[in-house]
């Protein structure tokens, strides 16, 4: 299954707990926080600051490790 942009952080976290770390190393250390739970990765990528591509990179790179 390929992450996309309009994933919602608690989605993606209740799919895999471990994607919560990846997106923590990322530089989304609120992960857990309330109001992260409900934006998308391209809206929490935003707020941070962060590369979109770079995240779904690292995103979809654990993701197909899982599928193998």
């Amino acid at each position: 299954m390929a992450i996309s942009k309009d994933m919602i952080i608690a989605d993606l976290i209740a799919l895999d707990p471990n994607y919560a770390a990846i997106l923590m190393a990322s530089g989304m250390g609120c992960v857990g926080c309330p109001s992260s739970q409900g934006e998308s990765l391209e809206q929490a990528a935003y707020v941070h600051g962060m590369d979109l591509d770079e995240l779904l990179g690292r995103l979809n790179e654990y993701a197909q490790t899982k599928e193998a």
